[in-house]
């Protein structure tokens, strides 16, 4: 279920170029997207066999061929850094909900879609959580790069006040937060402060993932639970393809700061919000 909030597309605006000022820092990590052009490589090392004819200098074109055979590509990488988080979380899905998606189809029958009315309160008071956590993460700016997200236009806490400030008047008992949100809002309080690769990686997927396939769950949910009606945790004031491009074009910008192997450590945290914003989901079938 998690793996249908994915499906944003990728375009892109003018750059702010007040960006530019302060780089991430992270300890590098590993990155599992390493594949060398090898072909480049050969040809490299056939025209040094080449040179040495002529008299070229041998060693030159030896550390020529090194350099590129070194040199790696990432998927999406060409097209910006959110590319690559959007290519590597569609990797998260199966086949049948995307092309690139290479995880394996469940082969447990998944239980029948029965929304209830307490559950789905649940998932919108831990939803309400995550985002008043990341909305005051942003505010408070630990890092200079956070203020640059504040008043996108994203933002939903504002809205899930209102929607359950209503779901109040129409008689509904609102509950305290459960477990999945108090701990994902501690995980980003953490991240927050220590691995600003990490957190960026959970903004993006929070925001981008309830823009594309969370409003198809929750016009699912509309249906079951609320006659069909849309609350507003599913409207945004303005053009929402604009307000996106807005926001990917200032993360391309962060990301343009980072070294590789942020840039990659970053990339490895795409699982973990799945997992968190999965359990939260979740909370409508209970």
């Amino acid at each position: 279920m998690q793996s249908q909030f994915f499906a944003s597309k990728m375009t892109s605006l003018p750059s702010s170029p007040s960006l530019n000022k302060t780089q991430f820092i992270s300890d590098p990590k590993t990155s599992f997207f390493i594949i060398p052009i090898s072909n480049n490589a050969k040809k490299t090392n056939l025209f040094s066999l080449k040179m040495k004819k002529k008299g070229f200098p041998v060693v030159a074109m030896a550390a020529a061929g090194a350099a590129a055979a070194e040199k790696k590509r990432y998927p999406g990488e060409g097209k910006g850094f959110v590319e690559e988080m959007r290519f590597v979380a569609m990797k998260l899905h199966t086949k049948d909900q995307a092309k690139e998606g290479e995880k394996e189809a469940n082969k447990t029958p998944l239980p029948k879609w029965e929304p209830s009315i307490e559950g789905y309160l649940k998932f919108l008071v831990d939803s309400k959580l995550v985002y008043d956590t990341l909305e005051r993460i942003v505010d408070k700016a630990d890092f200079p790069e956070y203020a640059e997200f504040r008043n996108t236009g994203l933002e939903r806490s504002e809205a899930l006040a209102k929607d359950l400030a209503w779901l109040k008047e129409q008689g509904h008992s609102i509950p305290e937060p459960s477990q999945p949100g108090l701990n994902y809002s501690a995980y980003l309080e953490e991240l927050s402060k220590n691995d600003p690769q990490a957190f960026i990686c959970h903004f993006y997927n929070t925001y981008f993932a309830h823009s594309a396939g969370g409003r198809m769950i929750g016009r699912k949910v509309a249906e079951k639970v609320l006659n069909g009606k849309e609350l507003e945790f599913y409207k945004w004031d303005g053009d929402l393809s604009q307000l996106l491009q807005s926001v990917r074009e200032k993360l391309n910008i962060v990301a343009e700061n980072w070294t590789r192997e942020e840039k990659n450590h970053c990339l490895e945290e795409t699982e973990k919000s799945f997992k968190h914003s999965g359990e939260i989901l979740r909370l409508i079938l209970s």
